[in-house]
């Protein structure tokens, strides 16, 4: 299986992608854990069919130290006794914001007031910065149909 576009040999998808990377960058540096934000991304990414970022994202945090337990337990968090409350939180936010044309309204003020109790401003910030990179990410690469399975942890550095 191929991808049907090769985003980095276009000016313009490369121009977006290095803009996309410089997001998740920032997000990368900050304050929200770096379990959490793990977990949200293939959250998001399991909801959108991204093979290729479900593939990236149980790997690299597998490489992190990440249990496989909890890795396999992502899509069923609500059932799962292995989350704590702050990744919870972080996760009906995740569903919520990804899910945002299934949701009127978005993100509800339940929701939201209990992520609020878990994380400062900054990490809210980036929580919602994740989200918008991962979900963009995960469209580039459904609408591209990027091939899962060959990601190995760290590959893009």
């Amino acid at each position: 299986m191929e991808a049907r576009l090769d985003y980095f040999s276009s000016t313009v998808g490369s121009k977006v992608l290095k803009y996309l990377n410089s997001a998740n960058k920032a997000v990368a540096d900050s304050s929200l854990p770096h379990k959490t934000q793990e977990l949200v991304k293939i959250r998001a990414s399991q909801i959108n069919g991204c093979g290729f970022c479900t593939d990236m994202h149980t790997k690299d945090a597998a490489h992190a130290g990440e249990t496989q337990l909890r890795l396999n337990l992502v899509a069923a968090w609500r059932e799962a006794t292995l989350f704590t409350d702050a990744e919870r939180a972080a996760l009906e936010v995740a569903e919520q914001a990804t899910r945002i044309a299934d949701a009127a309204g978005g993100v509800t003020d339940q929701a939201w007031a209990e992520a609020a109790r878990h994380y400062d401003t900054e990490q809210l910030a980036a929580l919602v910065s994740l989200l918008a990179v991962i979900n963009a990410y995960n469209r580039v690469n459904v609408c591209s149909q990027t091939p899962a399975g060959s990601y190995q942890a760290g590959q893009f550095g």
